[in-house]
């Protein structure tokens, strides 16, 4: 699904220095108390793989309205948090709730799609739901700004199409959550806003949650209402800022559509070794971003 034409690179940006993200997260000490209003929610979760742990002591709640932006370096547990927290993985230790018949939309981060079996989008579209109807399914297409590809290939979709395509596929379920694992993947930085602007508006007219994962650690969705850093364990979080004032951004591709983007500064309290496990601060000062 990634397009090579399309490597992303980073932009120059001025950026302003560390804050303090104020959002309390716990490295194994006392759970928070559990709330009862959430999509879904978690206290003290962990999971091991084969004795290696892979995600510590997570306390997390995502609630209807709101945007949660998941990011982290490379094999910091990130698709694996997503696939416990909906049940795909049975969590090791912890709390998991749930809300009473919660419906997800989940994309995945990739389709194994063999291109040689003939499939149109609308049949792709179907899949994501038994009782899916051809209304629903052309509803979902005419969110995403898709109608007109119900009778294509899959195989001859575009990155940017082919991310409709899959957020179509989840949300013909209409579901109360979404949950969409780098669903920017492989698009242009255009792409990415107008897909950015898309799960915003989703989000306002259904009023869905929303839990997104992102695979850079400083641009994210400018909506999101927390920006969540894992690796293993929470890191920190806070909330975007606008990076749509940038002459960079605004040059690529217009004001309005760099307001989608969002900066995200870390503040964390630790460092990790080399084998990813948490440990004290280095002397001298925060190290603004988690090793890979």
């Amino acid at each position: 699904m990634q397009d090579p034409l399309h490597e992303r690179r980073p932009l120059p940006l001025a950026a302003p220095a560390d804050e303090d993200c104020g959002h309390p997260h716990h490295h194994g000490g006392t759970p928070g108390p559990r709330r009862a209003n959430a999509l879904i929610g978690a206290r003290g979760l962990s999971f091991k793989h084969n004795g290696r742990s892979i995600l510590q002591a997570i306390d997390l709640d995502i609630h209807r309205g709101e945007i949660v932006t998941l990011i982290g370096p490379n094999g910091a547990g990130k698709t694996t948090l997503v696939r416990t927290l909906i049940g795909l993985l049975k969590p090791t230790e912890g709390e998991l709730w749930r809300a009473a018949d919660l419906v997800i939309g989940y994309a995945p981060q990739r389709f194994d799609l063999d291109k040689t079996i003939p499939m149109t989008v609308a049949r792709f579209v179907a899949m994501g739901s038994a009782t899916a109807t051809p209304g629903d399914i052309d509803q979902a297409l005419k969110e995403v700004g898709a109608s007109k590809l119900d009778d294509r290939q899959i195989s001859e979709l575009s990155g940017g199409e082919l991310q409709r395509v899959i957020l179509a596929r989840a949300l013909v379920r209409k579901p109360q959550l979404l949950v969409l694992d780098e669903p920017v993947r492989g698009v242009d930085y255009t792409g990415e806003a107008e897909l950015y602007t898309l799960i915003g508006a989703l989000r306002t007219q259904h009023d869905l949650g929303v839990l997104l994962v992102s695979h850079d650690l400083h641009v994210v969705m400018a909506q999101s209402d927390r920006v969540v850093c894992v690796n293993r364990h929470i890191c920190c979080s806070g909330v975007p800022e606008t990076v749509a004032q940038h002459p960079e951004y605004a040059r690529l591709f217009g004001a309005q559509a760099a307001r989608a983007f969002g900066l995200y500064h870390h503040h964390h309290d630790h460092r990790h070794d080399l084998a990813g496990e948490p440990q004290p601060a280095h002397r001298g000062g925060l190290r603004s971003l988690p090793e890979a």
